[in-house]
């Protein structure tokens, strides 16, 4: 048995209903669903009552359900217990980050930090949006930062999670300097001469992000898409040697905007993107590390607490 048909169980008895849980839990409902299944053949009994909706738990899911979270809270609790032998463990910050903000955004965000609040221990955990909100969800870390927009937002449930909003910024088409200074490329394009267009890779969330800006636009773009990754940097690089045009977040190049080495071709292909920290709620994943719940009140003071309900677009 494992402790995340646990926590998926208990998700299932507070929504009653698998597809919202399954959404909370960040995997498909079919997946969710065999997980809920193989807990059932673990116990050797049925723990939700299917004839029924909303859902409803049998008497032997009423029981488990208790005991459950009793368990879930026992094991949280020793988890903390451990970290807390480990040295430096409780006033070092772990942060859950995807990779585009890990390289772009947080080298600055801490430095302002350190100038701001005072010294801070962090450790930095680089992922992918999917595996980063997973990370925060399964309490793999004390905090997680990531891009918002309303197109796409990151479904986490107003109950167990509070989000502080930590700024914007642009995602700004770029693309290379010619020798005089002129972009290489400019926009629209043509029907028979498309500018060639460094994207990113299937199911990357800046990619979404793409993909809804140009749907928004209301006059034709032509774009050849010639190169994919699933990173910024790597479309950066690209873009700065030539090879076309790469919509990036403004932080990642604003030193190449001030040198000249690329150049932003702005106007309506732009959007604002909010980025934002979350948390779990102490009381849902336990206590919150000392130095964790300082930092957070700390930015809560400076950046103000959004309405509970803005988490859940």
């Amino acid at each position: 048995m494992e402790t995340k048909w646990l926590e998926d169980f208990v998700s299932l008895a507070e929504t009653r209903s698998f597809s919202r849980s399954a959404q909370l839990r960040h995997v498909t409902q079919p997946a969710f669903s065999r997980r809920i299944q193989a807990l059932e053949a673990w116990a050797g009994t049925d723990l939700v009552d299917r004839s029924s909706y909303p859902t409803r738990l049998t008497a032997a899911g009423q029981t488990l359900y208790a005991q459950a979270l009793e368990m879930l809270q026992g094991l949280q609790n020793i988890r903390a217990m451990l970290r807390g032998h480990m040295a430096g463990g409780q006033d070092m910050i772990e942060f859950a980050v995807p990779h585009t903000l890990a390289f772009a955004f947080f080298p600055a965000w801490v430095s302002d930090l350190r100038a701001s609040f005072g010294p801070i221990k962090s450790r930095l955990i680089a992922l992918n949006v999917h595996d980063a909100v997973l990370r925060l969800v399964e309490g793999g870390c004390d905090l997680l930062i990531a891009y918002h927009h309303e197109a796409q937002p990151i479904q986490l449930e107003s109950q167990r999670y509070e989000m502080i909003e930590l700024g914007s910024e642009l995602l700004l088409p770029c693309v290379a300097t010619a020798p005089d200074g002129s972009p290489l490329w400019s926009l629209p394009g043509r029907p028979g001469a498309p500018v060639p267009y460094l994207g990113y890779a299937a199911g990357a969330y800046l990619g979404r992000m793409v993909e809804h800006l140009l749907l928004q636009t209301k006059s034709a773009v032509h774009l050849d898409k010639v190169y994919e990754t699933d990173m910024a940097e790597g479309l950066k690089a690209m873009a700065i040697a030539g090879h076309g045009l790469a919509f990036l977040p403004q932080s990642a190049v604003t030193k190449e905007l001030a040198a000249g080495q690329l150049i932003s071709l702005g106007g309506a292909l732009s959007v604002a993107l909010q980025v934002r920290l979350y948390r779990a709620r102490p009381s849902i994943k336990g206590p919150a590390k000392a130095a964790a719940q300082a930092l957070w009140h700390f930015l809560q003071a400076r950046h103000g607490s959004p309405a509970a309900e803005t988490i859940e677009s």
